[in-house]
């Protein structure tokens, strides 16, 4: 279209104004100074009159408003006129350029993609909000709102036409593209070609099958070359099996397969910096040889301690002192763990073995016995106190050798007391003032000071200071039954910061600017810890230097780089990602930017319930976040399993789905028939008394489906059972032998994610020692260097206990101790969620804490239940329970046992 003057006007001092428009562009001239508008930002010229000058102003154009002044009242009005004129003319040949598009695409079969919609948006002229602006008599849908989502709705509507159609014309090609029919979930995964595709995939759904049919789908409609294709995998063995089916359903469909590419967001890395650079990166050895990540980091940790006496003393401050660390919720103390039998009450067991009555008494008690100092608890104070107001003083420690009293009192970061405790700084003066009375010597921490700030360094300058000379010695043996945190704890933490630092490209200044924005309210335990990891990062950076290597992080940001800066372009219009729920930082950069440019499209495919690798760099925020990430676009479910029983289906998802974080879904199993007791279908429950009777309980499980097989109850001459371990050392409780028609395997949770069987054993859910959950959960450290966290309690766990249920094609069999079960079986028994297979019976849950069970007991006045985790919890009652019920006598109190005669 021709350039065309729509407005001409002339200043009192001859100068010329012009607007004139070209296609749907406007042109704003005055001498020489020219401005171009697009006719969706006409509205923004505006004409105003002050006086005796009128100021014409374009604003956001270019990114701050333009004024042009000398232009008379009489020329202002002329101008907002022809603006306005324009405006209605370019309304219709906008209108006619999107009921072009939407037609080309009814009639092609063509998805509306979210760029296209976007581009047509951005040349919309500005109209009233909620103006109908013309009908759209060729689609014959009535009248057209020209607002942005009423055309965004529009677009929608079509593409919902569209994908109807197509799974209706192409019905043969999804029948027969992989080896079963895909259902209309899948296919409509397949055809929803957008620009940004979210596919949110339950356990067992088919995934693989969507991305290999869409692969094929894109070549057989013509919609990309088999060339520009790549899907990314997080193993090798993941894109193998990825390429392999690749390659058997292009044949049989008669497509063309050769360049489509399967590969490991690894592989492709390496591939893009070889190129872009003309020199491929060596991965290190260790890490593709060995996967001996842990034991590089234990010899340079063992180097740091030979060399730094700083280095040494922050590590074991750390694993000994501030590893293990309480709530940091000052009303919600960590539970306590010990019975005082002297006391006659609950406590805190210290790593010397006396039982201490709170948290912060345990860090300052295991202080002192790691420094060597000499202390006596609660040793009653040298002087009578005890009057009509006041019980016999009693400090909470004592130092013989220089005769010096400490009190730890109670306090926030405010100074003041646990809600409830009314008198409690009336005491605190009254104990202060005793000591004053009588000349003793007080020296006082808080429990702020000693969990959140630097306490402890307080308190050891303030011994020293009265003439204690202190003798650290990490390598000090805990007392009997006191577990303490051990280097290779200290190993898979480091290793999982670093993890992240280096997915987020992260640097020591930018992770300190983090903490010194508050993400964590202990800064201080998170300084320590920057203290020794920082020599740990240098040190891993070194050795990657002195080989010329680099490691996969290094790999994933590299490439993300070159392809940002545009030192290498990719081929690939159509790129997808397995396992998205699986992906750091690293890998979601750079498929961001694998898909920056025009005209290219991504499908996604994961499972936020399935995440549990944060430990190797996995964030969450990856797959929850999908849109903030990579940007506008549908998110389509697969909620149809092919895989689990629907009893395993229901039982797994409503327990992931207590964590409100996850996504809300709805998974249907095609097996949904009723559950059949005889072949072991569904979820069931055996207790053992001990860890020794559980490859007794395993070999019985495992006669029973061998009789269920001879008698043809399953249907099948021969099935397979994973035990599935949460810690390796489970193997242990495995069986020595299996009858022959089973195929009998132990794996780790993490090791089977991806993998299936007929049946599946979980075999050490039990609370205490390597507990499922983990009782070391993230570290809040981490939050340094992630982009967000999951604060519900155990949610990875969780989440780690969900991919071991649905592994299981029939059944799933729980083992759990009796009297000391995992809270996540107290948990499934309180929601009705599993079946009791015998012959031990199941424990009543406990109705004061819900985590743990009760179990008989006896004191001095007979017998009672009581519970399993104390003393954690201390309800009691004289009979069990009934579900809903009240009972007939329990008390919530630290004391409570003391009510039947002695400790449980």
């Amino acid at each position: 279209m021709a350039v065309a003057v729509i407005w001409r006007g002339t200043t009192p001092r001859g100068e010329d104004w012009v607007l004139a428009r070209r296609d749907d562009r406007f042109t704003l001239r005055h001498g020489t100074d020219e401005i171009d508008i697009p006719a969706s930002g006409a509205d923004r010229i505006s004409v105003t009159r002050r006086w005796w000058r009128t100021t014409v102003t374009v604003a956001g154009v270019p990114e701050r408003a333009r004024v042009l002044n000398g232009l008379s009242g009489e020329e202002g009005r002329r101008l907002e006129n022809a603006v306005q004129e324009a405006l209605s003319r370019s309304l219709p040949v906008w209108t006619a350029r999107l009921s072009t598009t939407i037609e080309t695409s009814r009639r092609d079969l063509r998805w509306i993609t979210e760029e296209e919609v976007t581009t047509l948006l951005s040349t919309r002229p500005s109209i009233a909000e909620g103006e109908p602006a013309v009908a759209n008599h060729a689609s014959g849908a009535g009248p057209l709102w020209l607002t942005e989502e009423g055309t965004r709705r529009w677009a929608q509507a079509v593409n919902e036409e569209i994908a109807t159609a197509i799974t209706q014309q192409q019905r043969q090609f999804f029948d027969t593209i992989e080896s079963s029919p895909l259902t209309d979930e899948q296919a409509r995964a397949v055809v929803t070609y957008d620009n940004r595709v979210n596919v949110i995939a339950a356990a067992g759904s088919g995934k693989t099958s969507v991305m290999v049919a869409r692969a094929a789908y894109a070549v057989s409609r013509g919609l990309t070359k088999p060339e520009e294709i790549v899907l990314l995998a997080f193993n090798r063995d993941a894109a193998t099996e990825l390429q392999t089916r690749i390659r058997r359903r292009f044949a049989a469909a008669g497509l063309p397969a050769e360049g489509v590419e399967a590969t490991t967001f690894h592989a492709f890395g390496l591939k893009v910096i070889g190129r872009a650079t003309g020199r491929k990166p060596t991965v290190a050895p260790w890490l593709t040889n060995n996967d001996d990540d842990l034991g590089v980091l234990s010899e340079i940790v063992a180097e740091l301690k030979d060399s730094d006496s700083h280095f040494r003393y922050a590590w074991d401050w750390f694993r000994l002192l501030l590893f293990t660390r309480p709530d940091e919720d000052f009303t919600e103390p960590a539970a306590p763990d010990a019975w005082d039998h002297a006391r006659r009450a609950t406590g805190y067991r210290a790593m010397d073995g006396t039982t201490v009555k709170s948290e912060g008494e345990r860090w300052v008690a295991n202080f002192l016995y790691l420094h060597g100092v000499t202390y006596e608890y609660e040793r009653p104070y040298t002087y009578d106190t005890a009057d009509a107001e006041h019980r016999q003083y009693h400090p909470d420690f004592y130092y013989p050798d220089i005769d010096v009293w400490h009190e730890h009192w109670s306090l926030d970061a405010d100074g003041n007391p646990r809600p409830g405790w009314t008198d409690y700084l009336d005491g605190m003066e009254w104990k202060r003032q005793l000591h004053q009375q009588h000349g003793t010597t007080l020296v006082e921490t808080t429990w702020a000071e000693v969990m959140h700030g630097d306490g402890l360094s307080r308190l050891e300058k303030e011994l020293v200071g009265h003439g204690i000379r202190l003798d650290w010695d990490p390598d000090r043996p805990p007392a009997r039954g006191v577990e303490v945190v051990t280097d290779a704890d200290m190993l898979r933490l480091v290793r999982t910061f670093m993890l992240h630092v280096k997915a987020n490209s992260l640097d020591q200044q930018e992770v300190e600017r983090r903490l010194g924005a508050g993400l964590l309210r202990n800064r201080r335990r998170a300084s320590i810890f920057l203290d020794f990891y920082w020599p740990i990062h240098d040190a891993w950076q070194a050795r990657l230097a002195d080989g010329g290597y680099v490691d996969f992080e290094d790999v994933l940001v590299q490439a993300a780089d070159h392809l940002e800066s545009g030192r290498y372009v990719s081929p690939h219009r159509l790129v997808m990602v397995d396992e998205l729920q699986d992906a750091s930082q690293a890998r979601a950069r750079l498929t961001r930017a694998l898909v920056a440019q025009p005209g290219r499209h991504l499908l996604a495919v994961g499972d936020d319930w399935q995440s549990i690798n944060r430990f190797a760099g996995a964030d969450l925020s990856v797959v929850t976040g999908f849109h903030d990430q990579f940007g506008p676009g549908p998110t389509v479910h697969l909620t149809t399993t092919f895989r689990c029983h629907q009893s395993i289906s229901h039982t797994a998802a409503r327990f992931v789905m207590k964590n409100p974080a996850q996504v809300r879904k709805t998974v249907v199993s095609v097996h949904d028939r009723p559950v059949d007791r005889a072949a072991h279908e569904g979820v069931q429950l055996r207790t053992v008394a001990s860890a020794a009777e559980v490859p007794g309980a395993i070999g019985d499980f495992l006669t029973r489906l061998r009789d269920a097989i001879h008698g043809g109850a399953l249907g099948a001459d021969s099935v397979s059972v994973d035990v599935l371990g949460r810690y390796q050392q489970d193997r242990g409780l495995m069986p020595h032998a299996a009858p022959p028609e089973i195929r009998l395997a132990f794996r780790t949770i993490h090791s089977a994610k991806g993998l299936e069987a007929d049946y599946v054993v979980i075999p050490n859910l039990s609370a205490g020692s390597y507990a499922f959950p983990s009782r070391i959960a993230d570290d809040p450290v981490l939050a340094l260097a992630m982009t967000g966290g999951d604060t519900y309690p155990h949610a990875e766990e969780r989440r780690l206990f969900y991919v071991a249920l649905t592994r299981a094609r029939r059944g799933v069999l729980l083992i759990s101790p009796e009297y000391h079960p995992s809270p996540f079986v107290t948990e499934l028994i309180q929601d009705g969620l599993v079946r009791d297979v015998g012959p031990r019976p199941v424990a009543t849950p406990c109705p004061g804490c819900r985590v743990s069970v009760l179990r008989p007991r006896s004191g001095r006045t007979g017998h009672f239940w009581g519970r399993s985790t104390f003393p954690a919890c201390t309800y009691t009652c004289n009979t069990l329970p009934v579900p809903g019920a009240a009972e007939q006598v329990h008390v919530h109190h630290p004391s409570a046992s003391l009510l039947r005669g002695g400790a449980p």
